[in-house]
Parts: structure tokens; C-alpha cells; sequence
């Protein structure tokens, strides 16, 4: 029973993300030099992005804020990403219900949210 209890903490320990060491923001982030995706920092940085780890593996990926980021809207034409309602925002609509989400804050494609595509919602995901 004692290694059951001792193995089933290990593999919950396991599913939890990796610290972060440092800054997550894009304002303060140092820009990395190592390549991701086929991406380097350098690269990322020409973009107007920052090297950050991103996912449950903290991956270093380029994250590119968007100008538009919160502005209302109905479809991800009107917005430079997803338009989306974040996971933490009140109560996701079902998918099919009428939406109004806002523009994604950046290029990560990482975290809970909900598509908002025509004025419809789409299903809620969470990538990591």
C-alpha cells in the first residue's frame, strides 16, 4: 500500500509544469540566443518578439505581442491573432452560443481559451 500511495505522488509530481526562472513578460524578458522551431533570438527579436518558454516542456519559443491585444471582437479577422475569451474570464459560452471575445495578447499558443469565430463560440481547449 506504501509504494502505491509513494508512486502515485511521483506521477502527480510529474504532471506539474516546470518552474520558470526569470522574467515571463514580454517587456523585461531577455532576448535568448538559442534556436527554436528554427528561430533564433536574434530573429525572434527583428520580429518584435522575445524568447520565451512557453509549454509544459518551457520550450524556448518566439512570443510576438500583438498591437490589438483586448480590443473587442467577433471573428479572428478582426484581430492580428485569435479572437478569444480566456480561460478566467467568467463562464466560457458553449460551443455554437453567441460570443464576443477580445484580441489574444500575443502569439503563445498556450493556456485555456475559447475561439470566437462569426459571433459563434467555439470549443474551449487548453494547449500546454
Amino acid at each position: 500500500m506504501k509504494r502505491i500511495v509513494i508512486m502515485a505522488a511521483l506521477l502527480m509530481a510529474a504532471c506539474q509544469p516546470m518552474p520558470v526562472d526569470g522574467p515571463t513578460d514580454l517587456a523585461s524578458a531577455p532576448v535568448q540566443q538559442s534556436p527554436v522551431g528554427g528561430e533564433d533570438g536574434a530573429a525572434c527579436a527583428a520580429r518584435g518578439g522575445k524568447m520565451l518558454p512557453q509549454g509544459r516542456m518551457q520550450t524556448l519559443r518566439c512570443v510576438v505581442g500583438y498591437a490589438d491585444a483586448g480590443r473587442r471582437c467577433t471573428d479572428g479577422e478582426d484581430c492580428a491573432g485569435d479572437c478569444r475569451i480566456e480561460d478566467g474570464a467568467g463562464e466560457a459560452p458553449r460551443a455554437g452560443a453567441n460570443a464576443v471575445g477580445q484580441c489574444q495578447v500575443n502569439s503563445s499558443r498556450f493556456g485555456c481559451y475559447t475561439t470566437v469565430e462569426g459571433g459563434k463560440a467555439e470549443s474551449t481547449i487548453c494547449v500546454d
